[in-house]
C-alpha cells in the first residue's frame, strides 16, 4: 500500500489505525521573495523552512519544479525528470567562485518584486548561468568526481533532455514534431551528428541540472533536519513538446508521422459547453502494461528523490481518461476510455515499495475512482471552498471528511479565500458564515475563521496556501485555469512572514492537535538565524 510517511496510513477500517494530525503550507518556490526576479533555492527558502518549523508545520507543499516552456506553466514542462534552472541560486554560485555579484546585477530580472517577469528572466538568467558555466569549465569542474558521478547516475534521462534542449535552442525554440525527419524519428546517425555539433550546448544543460540538483538536495536535507517534509506535485500528463514525448514516443499514442493520434482534455460540462482541450499526448496504456510500466516507475522513482510525498495531479485520469482526436478545435468529440487502474500502483509498489502519494481526486468523483483510490490506499483531497456550492450537503463539508484525506482551503487553481468569499453569491456566503460560525463581517477575519475550519477537520493533514494566511485578495492568485498571461507570477514581498504570523499559526496548530510529536523548543521562537544558509 501507499502511505504519506508516518502520517497518512493506508487502511480499510479507520478505527484500527492510530493517525497523526499534522499540517503544512502550500507555497510555490517561484513565489519566494529572493533576488534576481524569481523565488529560488536562496536564503529565503531556508528561512521559510525555519518559519515552518517554528510555526509547528511539518509539510511544505510546492508546485512542479520542472523546466517551463511557453506559457510558463509548471504543468507543461520540457521534462518530468529535470529541474527548473530559474530556481538556481546565484548567491550560491557567487560563493562557489563561479560568479561575481556585479556580473549578476548588470542584468534586468524584472522591476516588480511582487510579480515574476518571465520575459526578463528568459533574456537574462541563461546569460548569467552561461558565465558561471564557462568559469566552471575553466576551473576544471567538468572533471570533478562529484560532477561525473551525477552525470552517470542521471544519464537515463539527462542525455535525452540535454540533447532535446540543445536541438530546440539551435532551431529557435521550434517544436520537435517540426524538426528534420531524422531527428524526429531519432535516427541514430542524426542524433550522433547533432550531439557532436551541439556538444557545448549539451554540456551547458548538464551544468544547469547539476547545479539545480546540488542546491535542491541541500535545501531538502535542511528541511529534513528541521522536521519538514516536502510535498511535490507531478502532472498526470507530460507536454507534447517535451524530452519525454520525443525520447519515448513508443509510450504514447503517437503515430508514424510523429504527431499524436489523440490528445488529453475533459468533456463538456456545466462549466464549459465545449470541454477543455489540453493537447497533451495520451499514454499508450496497453504498451505500458506490457512493458511493466517501466517509464512510470522511473518517473515516480525520480520524483520520490525530489520529494518526500508525491501528489498526482488529475489522479482521476488513471481510472478513466478523455481522449480527443488530434486536430480537433474543441473537446466536444472525444471519448472516455479506461485507464491503467490498480495495475499501475501494483507495479510501482512491487518495484519501489511504499511510496508516499496523495491523489488529486477532485472533480467528478465516481464510484470507480473512489475504488481505485481506496484500493491503492491513497489519501484524497477535500477543498473547503468547494463545500459551499448551493446544495448545503456537499461531500467537501468538514463533517463528511474522513481521516485518510488532505484538507485545503483552496489550491493553486482556486481564488484566494478572501477573493472567493467576496465573489460567491449571498446564499452561499451566508451558509458558509453560519457553518463555520463566523460572526465577522470583515473578510479578513472571515478568512482566518475559514482556515480554522480546515484545521478543525477530521482530515489527518491540513494544507493552507500561504496567500490565505496573509489574507491576500485575487492579486495573489497563482493560476486561473484556461487564462493566459497572468498566471504563475505572484510573489511574497520580503518580511511579510512575521513573528506574529508564525505565532498565530503555531497557536492554531496546537489548538486543533496538529503539532508534531516533539513541539518546537521555546528558544526557537526567534527571528530565523539562517542555520544552513552558509552552505549556499
Amino acid at each position: 500500500m501507499f502511505c504519506v510517511l508516518d502520517l497518512l496510513q493506508c487502511y480499510k477500517e479507520e478505527e484500527k489505525c492510530s493517525m497523526l494530525r499534522e499540517s503544512g503550507i502550500l507555497y510555490p518556490i517561484s513565489s519566494l521573495p529572493s533576488r534576481y526576479g524569481i523565488g529560488c533555492f536562496s536564503k529565503e527558502a531556508y528561512e521559510f523552512v525555519d518559519f515552518l518549523h517554528d510555526a509547528g508545520q511539518r509539510y511544505w507543499q510546492i508546485l512542479p519544479i520542472g523546466p517551463t516552456g511557453f506559457g510558463d506553466s509548471p504543468y507543461q514542462s520540457f521534462s518530468t525528470f529535470a529541474g527548473n534552472p530559474y530556481f538556481i541560486c546565484f548567491e550560491d554560485l557567487i560563493k562557489r567562485g563561479l560568479l561575481r555579484e556585479d556580473e549578476c546585477s548588470r542584468y534586468d530580472f524584472g522591476s516588480n518584486p511582487e510579480r515574476v517577469d518571465y520575459g526578463a528572466l528568459y533574456n537574462s538568467r541563461f546569460e548569467v548561468l552561461r558565465i558561471a558555466f564557462d568559469r566552471f569549465v575553466e576551473q576544471g569542474g567538468q572533471k570533478e568526481e562529484e560532477y561525473l558521478a551525477f552525470l552517470e547516475e542521471n544519464k537515463y534521462w539527462l542525455e535525452d533532455f540535454a540533447l532535446f534542449r540543445a536541438i530546440k535552442n539551435s532551431r529557435d525554440g521550434q517544436e520537435w514534431i517540426s524538426w528534420d525527419a531524422g531527428l524526429r524519428s531519432r535516427d541514430k546517425k542524426a542524433l550522433e551528428e547533432a550531439a557532436e555539433e551541439l556538444s557545448d550546448q549539451i554540456a551547458f544543460f548538464y551544468f544547469q541540472q547539476y547545479m539545480f540538483h546540488m542546491q535542491w538536495d541541500a535545501l531538502h536535507a535542511y528541511a529534513t533536519e528541521k522536521g519538514v517534509k516536502i510535498i511535490g506535485d507531478i502532472p498526470l500528463y507530460v507536454a507534447m513538446d517535451s524530452a519525454d514525448a520525443w525520447a519515448h514516443q513508443e509510450q504514447f499514442l503517437i503515430g508514424a508521422d510523429h504527431r499524436p493520434v489523440d490528445v488529453a482534455g475533459t468533456p463538456p460540462d456545466a462549466f464549459s459547453a465545449t470541454g477543455q482541450l489540453w493537447g497533451n499526448p495520451i499514454y499508450d496504456w496497453k504498451f505500458m502494461k506490457k512493458d511493466g510500466f517501466k517509464w512510470w516507475i522511473s518517473r515516480i522513482k525520480k520524483n520520490h528523490e525530489f520529494y518526500d510525498v508525491i501528489r498526482i495531479d488529475h489522479f482521476n485520469g488513471l481510472d478513466s481518461y478523455y481522449a480527443i482526436p488530434y486536430g480537433e478545435k474543441t473537446a466536444e468529440n472525444g471519448e472516455l476510455r479506461k485507464g491503467p487502474g490498480i495495475a499501475l500502483f501494483d507495479a510501482i509498489r512491487k518495484e519501489l515499495g511504499d511510496v508516499a502519494i496523495i491523489a488529486e481526486d477532485l472533480g467528478n468523483l465516481t464510484d470507480s475512482i473512489r475504488k481505485l483510490r481506496d484500493d491503492a490506499g491513497l489519501p484524497g483531497m477535500k477543498v473547503l471552498q468547494f463545500a459551499f456550492d448551493g446544495s448545503e450537503s456537499s461531500e467537501y463539508l468538514t463533517y463528511r471528511h474522513v481521516k485518510n484525506c488532505v484538507v485545503y482551503t483552496g489550491t493553486h487553481d482556486n481564488m484566494t479565500t478572501r477573493a472567493w468569499i467576496e465573489c460567491i453569491n449571498d446564499h452561499d456566503r451566508d451558509f458558509a458564515r453560519r457553518y463555520i460560525n463566523s460572526i465577522f463581517t470583515d473578510y479578513g477575519q472571515f478568512t482566518w475563521d475559514f482556515i480554522r475550519e480546515a484545521h478543525r477537520s477530521s482530515a489527518d493533514l491540513c494544507i493552507i496556501p500561504i496567500q490565505d494566511y496573509l489574507v491576500k485578495g485575487n492579486e495573489a492568485r497563482i493560476n486561473t485555469p484556461g487564462a493566459m498571461g497572468e498566471n504563475w507570477q505572484w510573489r511574497v514581498t520580503p518580511h511579510l512572514l512575521s513573528q506574529e504570523l508564525c505565532r498565530a499559526i503555531y497557536d492554531m496548530t496546537k489548538l486543533y492537535g496538529r503539532l508534531p510529536k516533539e513541539e518546537p523548543k521555546e528558544e526557537s521562537k526567534e527571528e530565523p538565524k539562517g542555520n544552513g544558509k552558509e552552505e549556499l
